[in-house]
């Protein structure tokens, strides 16, 4: 009995499965573009000369939007790690 347990459980570790569905990398991808697109988003505004100071870093876009999109892209990524495969995919 335990030999046999055994055998389908080496039978099972040689298939190659993916920890992931089709769905939870979508969702990871699109949370990977959302927060590369906020990082994106918050680079520049500096001033080339140092004893000028440029007010352009205080704008909206870099103060607001830019962190919120990185927070949506984060929650896009624990909710792809978080969720199942699917009935449907793990049937197959």
């Amino acid at each position: 009995m335990g030999q046999k347990k055994l055998k389908e459980q080496q039978q099972n570790s040689n298939e190659s499965e993916f920890i992931f569905g089709k769905r939870n990398y979508k969702f990871m991808f699109i949370g990977l573009a959302c927060i590369a697109l906020g990082f994106i988003l918050m680079s520049g505004g500096g001033s080339d000369d140092p004893n000028v100071f440029n007010e352009d870093i205080f704008s909206f876009r870099r103060i607001r939007i830019a962190p919120t999109l990185v927070l949506i892209g984060f929650g896009f990524q624990i909710y792809a790690i978080l969720t199942g495969k699917g009935k449907s995919e793990s049937e197959k």
